[in-house]
């Protein structure tokens, strides 16, 4: 028995180093969440036996969550560097035929040669629809538009577009040469009545499940979520020194496990070397 308890012991201990080194490994990722390896006690007995003479079975993964705090922002001085403060994440679609529709807080965007905004993934950041005085007229996830960047101005195609801005409630406005502008959408915004429940599905994506609930689609500065900085990207949310320190602290609940695994074993041989 204590093999086997010991052995989940060790287990659990490779789960939580699994967890601190996947942690360590994307300290430089832009928008990366951390996550902690949480347990349970494994207890079982029959309802004749005195609870106070029966010890534990060992222990059991509960899960891997995902700590979604306020990571450190770092200023870039490019307009389509976003982060956010607050809990708000950035809206991306890919593109057909699967349009897979993906939240991210990795706001390092780029103009593709379609004219497009995309980003690192090759996903489209979404925008909110606005009338001609930048209200929004629609949150509803079927209602957004992609991010393209106009050639010309609405009225004059041959002044060109000289300059883009974002504020920090996202409304996105083009510029042109002949100095008339137009507001092109307001940047859209994702929160979850429970974060944690979000499936990651790799650079710092990720989609919405039925643990999370649906997305609330709105613009930034409303209720939690926060506001945009344009010029500046969100580093991880990793602090160094404490990944440091529990990644002490489960080397140490390894060696100790498998210690005991060892000492049972020399236990059994013990018995079975008696004549």
């Amino acid at each position: 028995m204590a093999f086997y308890t010991s052995l989940s012991g060790l287990k659990g201990a490779q789960a939580d180093l699994s967890a601190i080194s996947n942690n360590l490994a994307n300290v430089n990722s832009t928008g990366f969440k951390k996550s902690r390896a949480q347990f349970g006690d494994l207890f079982a007995s029959s309802p004749t036996q005195n609870t106070r003479l029966v010890s534990g079975q060992g222990t059991r993964l509960n899960g891997i969550t995902q700590q979604f705090t306020q990571g450190t922002l770092e200023a870039t001085d490019r307009t389509l560097d976003l982060a956010v403060a607050g809990e708000g994440m950035f809206v991306v679609k890919g593109d057909p035929p699967r349009q897979a529709v993906t939240y991210t807080r990795n706001g390092s965007f780029n103009v593709m040669p379609d004219r497009s905004v995309r980003d690192t993934t090759g996903a489209k950041l979404q925008l909110l629809p606005v009338d001609a005085a930048g209200n929004v007229t629609s949150t509803a996830l079927g209602s957004l538009i992609d991010f393209n960047l106009p050639t010309g101005a609405p009225g004059n195609p041959t002044a060109a577009l000289v300059n883009v801005s974002i504020g920090l409630d996202g409304l996105t406005t083009a510029t042109y040469a002949d100095g008339s502008s137009e507001y092109l959408g307001k940047v859209a915004m994702a929160s979850f009545t429970a974060q944690e429940g979000l499936r990651p599905v790799g650079d710092g994506h990720w989609q919405s499940t039925g643990d999370s609930g649906p997305p609330t689609i709105d613009a930034a500065t409303n209720g939690p979520l926060g506001s945009i900085r344009s010029g500046a990207l969100e580093r991880a949310n990793v602090d160094v020194t404490e990944e440091l320190v529990a990644l002490i602290a489960a080397q140490r609940n390894f060696q100790a496990n498998a210690k005991a695994i060892e000492t049972d074993k020399a236990m059994t041989q013990s018995v079975l070397n008696i004549n």
